[in-house]
């Protein structure tokens, strides 16, 4: 059975007989925990940063695709907007009458002769998440928005997320039907009455700005939403990486702690082994700050 550790008699004498003496005797060792502790504290708080970071740069890409959804839509709606000008300037249009239409069902009936198309609501959001969609949407200053973000959690904006693309598929289901049936009728009219395919034309066109401009509207919203997802990270990234460096700080504290520790027994006992050891720390410690300030 080993025997019990004895602290030497002349190291005794220098620590006072008491539970409070034995703790600076194990100074050296518990500093060097905690300087431990620490360190891996630093090195998962930069991690989460850097994971944040990659995260909203994927976050990004995503929010630009549905930009150019936003704005290839928007850029079909001045199309169809500017062709039906064209069409209407260079010859005579008439509204297109229900019976024209053969085979339609009430939605395109109403949609090509009313431009009357399926209701597309909002998607409903939170009321923290509806005031930082609409800050964003009004380019607020980016103070403005983070103390937005910050009410929010990245649940509610993930919950919002899937909402607003609910809210563009079922738009799209909505209109799918109206346009097959037009597409239909597009192949059978252009060899008809030429009249009733221009007043055809001048309808389809109506509704196909229209349809534009409500699924670039749907896209915007979800855009915006990836937008703050990038900017919470981001945000989210910063304060890991604030929290990195005050750890880190920690850690050499805790390190030359142990170094001055280290120094204080080498000198109490003249021990070379010691004191090489309280060097390299010191060294170590040197060397790091002439990186953090130089480098």
């Amino acid at each position: 059975m080993a025997g019990k550790i004895q602290i030497p008699d002349q190291l005794k004498s220098d620590l006072p007989p008491t539970k409070w003496g034995k703790v600076l005797g194990a100074t050296p060792i518990i500093m060097t925990v905690i300087a431990t502790m620490l360190a891996g504290l630093a090195s998962s708080e930069m991690t989460r940063a850097q994971y944040d970071r990659a995260l909203a740069a994927q976050l990004q890409s995503k929010a630009g695709d549905q930009w150019s959804y936003f704005q290839a839509k928007k850029l079909r709606s001045a199309v169809a907007h500017n062709s039906l000008e064209m069409l209407a300037a260079l010859s005579e249009v008439h509204p297109l009458d229900s019976a024209a239409l053969p085979g339609a069902d009430a939605a395109t009936i109403a949609a090509l002769t009313k431009n009357e198309l399926p209701p597309a609501p909002p998607a409903k959001f939170d009321d923290n998440v509806a005031t930082a969609v609409a800050a964003l949407a009004s380019s607020a200053p980016e103070t403005e928005v983070s103390a937005d973000l910050a009410r929010i959690k990245p649940v509610e904006l993930a919950t919002a997320l899937n909402a607003a693309k609910q809210a563009a598929l079922d738009f799209d289901n909505a209109i799918r039907t109206i346009n097959q049936i037009s597409d239909r009728l597009d192949d059978t009219m252009m060899n008809g009455d030429q009249k009733t395919f221009r007043n055809f034309c001048a309808a389809h066109l109506r509704y196909s700005a229209s349809r534009y401009d409500t699924e670039s509207r749907l896209n915007q919203t979800i855009a915006i939403i990836y937008e703050l997802q990038v900017r919470q990270n981001n945000i989210s990234a910063e304060q890991h990486h604030r929290r990195s460096g005050k750890f880190f700080f920690g850690m050499l504290a805790a390190q030359f702690a142990v170094i001055v520790s280290t120094f204080a027994i080498a000198a109490r006992k003249k021990s070379l082994l010691w004191s090489l050891a309280a060097a390299a720390g010191m060294a170590a410690v040197s060397f790091s700050v002439y990186v953090f300030l130089r480098v």
